[in-house]
């Protein structure tokens, strides 16, 4: 025996949780499945377990796609303030770290409990551990096949994600059904991930510095961590997104200082320290003392010319460096690409070609900037699809 839903949505994560609770709002029986063992697993690990769940600076221009233009519909209709107002009702205290980027000040679960309440609050069910094997389309609408038996819905949501971290269980699952009813899917790469340089940095492993990460491309200022592989840290997790294997970064290591200018102002007071000492006020003394043998960082302030002084600063303002590759999609927070947003409707997220297939959230060759802009973009496409099942 067949069971049969309005609405059934495959992927339990942020979007499809939200889309759950937006699609039951006029009564429709929803029916959310995963593969999974737990709900929102990406909620939970997100924002060092505080989830960073949006951000106060959202726009267009923060995210990657193809078509720079198609997220603005759903997220100027689904802002952060209306999420914020979600937040509130359910009394989840908040605070702003930086850059408008908003954390919970208790555990990340309390976003996932959120989003359950609301699906429940609209009778959304669901289910877990519940592998979705073959999907198929008719006149009446889809049919899936589960471990279960097979359930029919007269509209599809696809909601699971992209390929980063598959250790919690993600798949191209989303594409592939795409591809099936003749979606195009772009190029898909790991986003949002450490940059690896074999084992050249592994002295300074653990180091973290303010720098100004980039490339032709783009730019961010913001801190570089030092790892045992490689660099991460906010600045090459945001300019990870717009490299490409066989680029060369550039790295300034003293953004916004007059290095020159403040080496020979300390050369004129205290000139027989020596300069790894004065260069300490700047970096980390570490990076110092990894610097110094090619720099020449030897002598006190004295010893160097103000020419000798403006080589320190060139070299430290402009660190020419080519990855090997990336860590992939172990540690991706996002996968940059996906299904591709010229055959999605921009207001509904309803396939132009397929009635009653939609797909939101990771999927969709919409990838945003670290710091909550892809949990927004969750929230916002979401809402979108989850309000046009409501009103159908």
């Amino acid at each position: 025996m067949t069971e049969t839903y309005d609405c059934v949505i495959i992927g339990a994560g942020a979007a499809g949780l939200f889309c759950a609770a937006r699609a039951g709002a006029t009564g429709k029986r929803v029916l959310l499945l995963d593969h999974a063992r737990a709900p929102g697993e990406k909620i939970r690990i997100s924002g060092g377990g505080r989830c960073n769940f949006t951000n106060l600076a959202v726009t267009a221009a923060n995210f990657l796609s193809e078509n720079p233009h198609f997220a603005k519909s759903a997220l100027a209709r689904f802002t952060p303030a209306d999420f914020l107002d979600l937040v509130a009702r359910h009394r989840i205290a908040w605070h702003e770290k930086t850059l408008g980027q908003l954390f919970c000040d208790g555990k990340s679960t309390q976003i996932v409990d959120m989003l359950l309440e609301e699906m429940q609050a609209v009778g959304a069910t669901l289910r877990l551990q519940t592998p979705v094997s073959t999907v198929a389309h008719g006149p009446d609408g889809f049919r899936l096949t589960t471990p279960t038996g097979q359930i029919g819905a007269k509209t599809l949501v696809l909601a699971t994600g992209g390929k980063s971290i598959p250790k919690m269980g993600a798949t191209g699952f989303a594409y592939d059904i795409a591809r099936q009813f003749g979606h195009r899917v772009t190029e898909t790469r790991p986003a949002l991930v450490p940059l690896t340089f074999g084992d050249s940095f592994a002295p300074l492993a653990g180091v973290s510095t303010p720098v100004i990460a980039s490339n032709a491309r783009a730019s961010f200022a913001e801190s570089l961590l030092f790892t045992h592989r490689g660099l991460s840290g906010p600045a090459i997790l945001q300019l990870s997104s717009y490299w490409r294997e066989g680029e060369a970064i550039s790295i300034d290591l003293i953004p916004g200082i007059a290095l020159a200018d403040s080496l020979r102002a300390q050369r004129q007071r205290e000139g027989k320290r020596a300069i790894t000492t004065h260069l300490a006020h700047h970096l980390p003394t570490r990076l110092v003392e990894a610097l110094t043998p090619e720099l020449g960082l030897t002598g006190n302030l004295a010893d160097h010319s103000d020419k000798r002084l403006m080589q320190i600063e060139t070299a430290l303002k402009n660190r020419t460096l080519t990855p090997t590759g990336s860590e992939g999609y172990r540690t991706a927070e996002v996968t940059l690409g996906g299904v591709a947003t010229e055959g999605l409707d921009s207001q509904s997220m309803m396939s132009k070609t397929v009635p009653g297939l939609f797909i939101i959230g990771e999927a969709v060759d919409v990838t945003g900037w670290l710091g909550g802009y892809n949990f927004q973009w969750a929230w916002a496409s979401a809402d979108a699809a989850g309000r046009a099942i409501a009103a159908m």
